[in-house]
């Protein structure tokens, strides 16, 4: 490809890329979700297509698979709030309008009518916002399916365009890229996983220890509820809190606040993710938990994903930058002999014969 015709069509491609954030900005960050989602499932695509199945096919298992595991991931805390509906409403019914707490020499008494208001109020109200907000988050489970399935079915268009419009000489960079980029985002779904895991163990002896019912069910809940990161179990330890606190065991909710907090809130993500994060993504845990707080603070629940993966890319580019070997052109996997870069031509055809969406 002419330098002139490549200059021209990177530009275009800037142009458009701004343009398509500005009109899709209410699903960008589903877009960027389900761009992640595939990177995760691409091996697990490939896998499928070593039995022989058409590209097709692997693609839909993947995509299939990835909806169920995220189904599988919301289940547990539904059927637990499902069982434990009744005893949920029972006690809102039997909090009395006046909570007397007795600390020793001290007695406050707590008027709970205002409180019980606001809760209604608020419970109102979010229920009617997630149930004008369903079709919109129907909506956006229909894009995020779509574009993890069409992204897994042509894995190789985006790449190959990135090899059309960059220099032979700067291959080796985007390689580089892509692969820290694979690593990462593996590496931190894992960490996910793992870290729920973690939290799910943590808050299990937790909540055995203090004596709780059911420890097992809150630990699950805690454990689900850890994709939150640090507001999620924070959840469940202040709801036993107000729990014990409404039953007048006081002194059992003020340790589960502190106990609870420290140890199910904070620890899996202030100490357990940072130190797992040190060697599956390969940098320095404190620049991980840098890239996941600001991430999370800036870019909400996907800040999660995105803020370790600019990291982890500024950290790469930063190697890239302090080698001083020369560069090593490589070529597209899987493509054989791919033409030049640098020559005028077209990507090889696909052997797909749907064009992804």
């Amino acid at each position: 490809m002419q330098p002139s015709r490549r200059t021209a069509l990177a530009a275009l491609l800037a142009g458009l890329l701004v343009l398509a954030a500005l009109v899709l900005e209410s699903v960008l960050s589903t877009v960027v979700f389900a761009i992640t989602v595939a990177y995760v499932l691409y091996p697990f695509r490939e896998t499928v297509s070593g039995y022989g199945y058409s590209g097709r096919v692997a693609a839909g298992a993947a995509t299939a698979a990835g909806f169920l595991g995220v189904v599988a991931l919301a289940m547990p805390l539904a059927y637990v709030l499902y069982r434990r509906r009744l005893d949920l409403l029972a006690f809102l019914g039997a909090i009395p309008e006046r909570i007397v707490v007795d600390l020793g020499a001290f007695m406050y008494v707590l008027e709970t009518a205002p409180l019980l208001r606001t809760a209604e109020a608020t419970l109102r109200s979010l229920a009617i916002s997630l149930a004008a907000a369903a079709p919109v988050i129907a909506l956006k489970l229909v894009v995020f399916v779509i574009l993890v399935y069409g992204l897994l079915l042509k894995p190789n268009a985006p790449r190959v365009a990135a090899l059309r419009l960059c220099p032979g000489e700067y291959h080796d960079v985007l390689f580089a890229l892509h692969r820290r980029t694979a690593s990462t985002l593996r590496a931190i779904y894992v960490l996910q996983g793992a870290t729920a895991v973690a939290t799910f163990v943590v808050a299990l002896v937790t909540f055995a220890a203090l004596g709780y019912e059911s420890p097992f069910a809150l630990a699950v809940v805690a454990a689900v509820l850890q994709f939150v990161p640090v507001l999620g179990p924070s959840v469940v330890v202040v709801a036993l809190a107000v729990v014990d606190l409404v039953a007048g065991n006081a002194f059992r909710a003020a340790i589960v606040l502190v106990v609870g907090l420290i140890l199910v809130g904070f620890v899996p993500d202030a100490v357990i993710r940072p130190r797992l994060a040190g060697g599956a993504t390969d940098l320095p845990v404190s620049v991980y938990f840098v890239g996941f707080v600001g991430g999370l603070l800036t870019l909400g629940a996907v800040g999660f994903v995105v803020g370790p993966l600019v990291v982890a890319l500024l950290s790469e580019t930063v190697r890239l930058l302090s080698n001083n070997g020369a560069p090593t052109q490589q070529q597209l996997p899987g493509l054989g002999a791919d033409p030049d870069p640098t020559a005028d031509g077209t990507p090889p055809p696909d052997t797909d014969d749907e064009a992804a969406p």
